[in-house]
């Protein structure tokens, strides 16, 4: 009996010992993180999303978009991810810490888009990629988001976030095609994506 009362008390020791090391002490680490305060210009980071770019994380997450883009920076010293442009230094946990969802990914058959708000800031730009993918980049595979957008009748002026379509992909004379809100959601969460603001713990690496 005391056998198997030993035998009992190690394995749940080490599953428990396990359970603190890889839920409980990461957890509460990360519910104690604080934002970084800049201490010669005050600057707070990181800072929360606005609501909108909230809603675009939803409907990122309802996509599928993290199957095929992942949002982290690794280190100079472990892949090309700083020199193809993709951040200046390393993501760490702090830059998650205000996320609802963190999308990180595990593929890349797009590129990431840890700071894609820092390398596009036009809407139109983002519009027109999730319109037409093909219209920005011929070989790409990702897929036409059409549905993100409607066509309708121009009433008065042009919306401003109508898109700029020629030759074939225009719509009639008269129409335009117009983001949904949806479609208008996503791209603000794409835009807000800047995690270019410095942080003690992941300096960028010198040149």
């Amino acid at each position: 009996m005391n056998k198997f009362a030993h035998l009992f008390l190690g394995v749940f020791g080490l599953f428990g010992a396990s359970w603190l090391a890889f839920v409980a002490y990461p957890y509460i680490t990360f519910a104690g993180m604080q934002p970084n305060k800049d201490p010669n210009t005050n600057a707070v980071a990181p800072q929360g999303n606005p609501g909108t770019a909230d809603q675009g994380a939803r409907v990122y997450a309802a996509n599928g978009c993290v199957y095929c883009h992942s949002q982290f920076v690794r280190d100079k010293n472990e892949g090309a991810d700083i020199d193809r442009g993709w951040g200046k230094r390393r993501t760490v946990a702090r830059d998650y810490m205000f996320d609802r969802y963190v999308f990180l990914g595990n593929s890349r058959l797009g590129g990431d888009l840890t700071n894609i708000g820092v390398r596009q800031t036009d809407p139109q730009w983002f519009y027109r990629l999730l319109y037409d993918p093909r219209s920005l980049h011929p070989a790409s595979v990702m897929p036409s988001f059409r549905y993100l957008f409607r066509t309708r009748k121009i009433s008065g002026q042009s919306s401003a976030d109508a898109l700029k379509l020629s030759g074939p992909a225009a719509p009639p004379s008269g129409y335009e095609i117009v983001p949904t809100e949806q479609g208008r959601a996503i791209v603000a969460y794409l835009i807000s994506l800047k995690r270019n603001y410095a942080l003690p713990e992941a300096p960028e690496p010198a040149e």
